[in-house]
């Protein structure tokens, strides 16, 4: 065998190392990584958890019972990080900082004399960098931080976790169910380790006496489970001494939680007793608690049957439970913030403020101005808001019960005037006269003053966002200035005035404008919108009353987009009039009886208008319609369900659909707008759906993922003016596209599909493919899947796959009935071998308020391209797959 270094000949360079030396390279690396320098004599690395035996019961649950688990090794190898960082780990270096730390600032102190200012600025430095160097020594430095610590197994946890699962088995009705737990410090060799025991011949080296005993080090944990026949209930008749108690929770018997013949649950009992407590609540029993309800379970009955009786018991002997009602209710409209939340907090003690606010309001508790509004008692030193406004969000009335859902609803709805900064509804009990008799087992119906105290927000808001964009690798710098008045016309409106000013680079739209040497260019946009929003539905007939608790509103909204770029300056206007509300927190509608959009395109170079019209004649392309002045009337329906939060930090789903159809009244106007303004007119049917799941499958992970779809779809055929033919026309704006930050992010915005067709252009003499011209399409298909997990504090990670594309359902044909564009139009026998795959990785910076996003992808497959290039993961960083980056703000969906 020749040695090592003849190998090293000039023609082989470090960077062409074959990939079985790289491999070599790789293994040794990770042998040399090994977990157990961490450990100390006698410790053993827990390697493996494992739950056994579960048929009925939930073995996610069990497994998260268990007090150890091994150290994360999906998505990072947490261990092996934390290693990397201990090689760098000096404790006695660190304590030697903190001395010099401590010495240099007594020496700094000591000359700073009596300067108290001074000697307060040393001391705040001295204990901030004190601070970090302590952090390091009790959790490691940057990188072991990053990572995790050896998980030293440890017996009395493994215990300890045995009576855990235990308990939770006994909570979900396997009363005689056993675990039991087994420990080994056998392991089977890793992958690595039998790779590299098979190349030792290659590599000899002296043996190790450690390799024998090393095996042994690592610890796997099984726990054995055995349920054994769960237990079953069998539901009482309930024991309730008081006759108007037991008559509410007959009436809602029908919603119980708990049924006949079910597996015994300790979960359910208590959201039973929950239930309970609402529902007495609701039925005007203010005083009730939870205590007064008992769930009694027996199994000495029968064998594997658990009797549940429900106890309701009476607040004294001989004493039953209170109705109570609603004798006046007060709102004070501008309470201030320290009563609000001394209100919140049950704090009734009465400040009286200081002198200057004693002169300046001379009566702290009357309000000067009060005025009865609907059977509300309006109080306030000066009436701002329309007290008939803010009755209608008000839905506790003098005369009602008490009721906990009308208290909750009243609470959220006065929260979504966006009025008020906090708004509390609290009750005092009213006195009973000295004749009443409340002892009995029918005590009279108590009264209840509501009063609602509110804290007026700020009447102007001002939000300023600066910041950049990074597309087409050029940076971008925009300004975004939003100013919100609230209460402009005293009825609780809220007017909100935007403006926008950027720049953005883009690729240059249409291919070809530029000569051979395609470019990215800068786009300056400029934006302005108005929007005032009506706590009520603005209609000539009252449904406001009754549509209270749904929350209604009416939303009017001014629009002006202006875009100038080298080859074209376009504008956008639109009016938009919608109804909106809420059935639940959840779940909003909208309505938009009028919209209006005005789109003008003023100028246009005349290379830009010659490859238009070569798109429209080739490829029967639909661009050049976003170029033409035209005007869209619609109408449109949105329904939107979403149970997460801004962080999407819960196991939530979302639920968005949308309908417009627009134009239907054209041949009323058509001819007119375009005689005498120039204007376009088209009509059309146009429906998209978005469906998001987010599982949680951690405190910090998530798996994400999303379907969206949607159709376009022209309802008459429109005459070309030009040609005197007739088609089906859908307005470029209402196509859909795909590719971008928020859909298949392997490809840049709105650059993918359609269908299997390849864009082409010329260049250089030379037909090439066209990545740079927009390409429409009528019908949308695309989903997501997203893993996200959390790297270190607020940077969190994901990997993600985005597959999908657009189809042509309207394709225009040339003379010989072939399509313009090949492979455009959806066909059901072939759409799904046009189905594009993209994968990637994305790192966000989650700041809670606000959500930095940096995604790299790369494309799988593309469909677009010719037929023996279509899986692009081969020509990775070629021209053809070149890795995309995208930068947003919050999640992708």
């Amino acid at each position: 065998m020749k040695p090592l270094s003849s190998y090293n000949t000039p023609k082989l360079r470090p960077s062409r190392l074959s990939w079985r030396a790289a491999s070599l390279l790789v293994l040794l690396g990770l042998a040399a990584c090994s977990p157990f320098k961490l450990l100390q004599p006698g410790q053993r690395l827990l390697s493996r958890v494992e739950v056994q035996g579960v048929e009925q019961a939930d073995q996610e649950r069990l497994v998260a019972l268990a007090q150890q688990q091994p150290n994360t090794r999906f998505p990072l190898p947490k261990l092996a990080i934390y290693h990397l960082g201990y090689r760098f780990y000096d404790s006695a270096r660190i304590r030697e900082k903190q001395r010099a730390i401590r010495k240099t600032y007594a020496a700094r102190m000591q000359a700073a004399g009596t300067d108290s200012a001074e000697l307060g600025k040393l001391l705040v430095r001295r204990e901030r960098q004190l601070n970090r160097k302590q952090l390091v020594l009790d959790k490691g430095n940057s990188i072991m931080r990053l990572g995790e610590p050896p998980v030293v197994y440890d017996t009395a946890l493994t215990r300890r976790s045995v009576e855990q699962m235990t308990i939770y088995l006994h909570s979900q009705g396997f009363f005689r169910a056993r675990v039991t737990a087994v420990d080994t410090a056998r392991y089977r060799p890793s992958l690595v380790a039998r790779a590299l025991k098979s190349i030792g011949s290659v590599l000899p080296s002296k043996p190790d006496s450690l390799d024998a005993t090393k095996r042994y080090r690592r610890v796997s944990v099984t726990y054995n489970v055995v349920e054994n026949k769960p237990f079953f209930y069998r539901l009482q008749e309930p024991s309730i001494p008081d006759s108007g108690v037991a008559a509410v929770v007959r009436s809602g018997q029908a919603a119980s939680l708990l049924k006949e013949n079910d597996r015994y649950n300790e979960v359910l009992i208590g959201e039973e007793r929950a239930r309970l407590e609402t529902l007495l609540k609701n039925a005007g029993y203010y005083d009730f608690r939870p205590q007064y309800i008992t769930l009694e379970a027996d199994t000495s009955y029968e064998a594997f049957t658990v009797r549940l009786r429900t106890l309701i018991a009476n607040p004294a002997p001989g004493q039953g439970h209170r109705v109570y009602t609603v004798q006046q209710v007060r709102f004070v409209t501008d309470a201030g913030v320290g009563r609000t939340l001394r209100s919140a907090t049950g704090d009734t003690l009465r400040r009286a403020g200081t002198a200057g606010d004693l002169r300046e309001r001379p009566n702290l508790g009357m309000r000067t101005d009060t005025t009865v509004t609907d059977s509300i008692h309006f109080a306030a030193y000066d009436q701002k808001f329309s007290t008939r406004t803010l009755a209608r969000k008000v839905l506790v009335r003098p005369g009602q019960r008490y009721s906990l859902a009308r208290t909750l609803q009243t609470q959220r709805l006065l929260a979504d005037l966006d009025m008020f900064r906090f708004n509390t509804l609290n009750y005092q009990k009213v006195a009973d006269p000295p004749n009443t008799d409340s002892t009995g087992m029918q005590p009279s119906t108590g009264k209840l003053v509501g009063i609602i105290n509110a804290s007026p927000a700020p009447k102007f808001s001002e939000t300023s966002e600066v910041g950049g964009t990074y597309v087409a690798y050029l940076p971008g710098p925009f300004i975004n200035v939003r100013l919100k008045t609230r209460n402009p016309f005293g009825s609780a409106e809220v007017l909100e005035l935007g403006v926008r000013a950027g720049f953005e680079g883009q690729s240059v739209r249409v291919a070809g404008v530029t000569g051979d040497n395609t470019q990215a260019v800068y786009t300056t946009q400029l934006g302005a919108t108005a929007a005032l929003v009506l706590p009520r539905f603005l209609v000539p007939f009252n449904v406001n009353n009754r549509m209270a608790r749904f929350n209604p509103k009416t939303r009017l909204s001014l629009s002006e987009t202006y875009v100038k770029r080298p080859e074209y300056t376009r504008s956008n206007f639109e009016f938009a009039y919608d109804y909106l509300w809420q059935s639940s927190p959840f779940h909003q509608y909208v309505f938009s009886p009028v919209i209006v959009t005005l789109v003008n395109t003023p100028t246009k170079s005349a290379d830009f208008t010659r490859r238009l019209e070569e798109l429209r004649v080739n490829d029967g392309s639909s661009l050049f319609r976003s170029f033409v002045s035209l005007i869209e009337p619609s109408f449109s329906f949105t329904s939107l369900y979403n149970s997460n939060d801004f962080n999407q930090t819960r196991d939530a789903k979302y639920l968005r659909m949308f309908a417009e159809i627009g134009g239907v009244t054209r041949s009323l106007y058509q001819d007119a707008l375009f005689e005498k303004a120039g204007l376009n007119v088209y009509d059309f049917a146009r429906f998209s759906a978005d469906f998001r799941r987010y599982h949680r499958l951690s405190p910090q992970t998530y798996f994400a993922w999303r379907l969206n779809g949607g159709l376009v779809h022209a309802l008459t055929r429109t005459k070309d003016r030009e040609t005197g033919t007739s088609q089906y026309v859908v307005p470029y704006d209402k196509s859909f596209f795909a590719g971008g930050s928020t859909s298949l992010r392997a490809w840049q915005p709105r650059r993918l599909g359609p269908g299997g067709f390849t864009p082409t252009r010329l260049e250089k003499g030379e037909i090439v493919r066209d990545y740079l011209t927009e390409q429409p399409g009528e019908l949308l298909l695309e989903g997501s899947a997203e893993y996200r997990f959390p790297i270190y504090s607020f940077i969190k990670g994901a990997f993600f796959t985005d597959f999908g594309n657009v189809w042509g359902l309207q394709e225009q044909r040339d003379s010989f009935g072939n399509y313009k564009r090949p492979e455009a139009q959806f066909q059901l026998n072939s759409f799904y071998r046009q189905i594009a795959v993209g994968s990637g990785i994305g790192i966000r910076f989650d700041f809670t308020f606000l959500i930095l996003r940096l995604d790299i992808a790369a494309k799988i497959y593309d469909p677009t391209a010719p037929s023996d290039q279509r899986w692009a993961i081969r020509n990775f960083n070629t021209d053809a797959n070149r890795p995309a980056f995208n930068l947003g703000i919050g999640y992708p969906f």
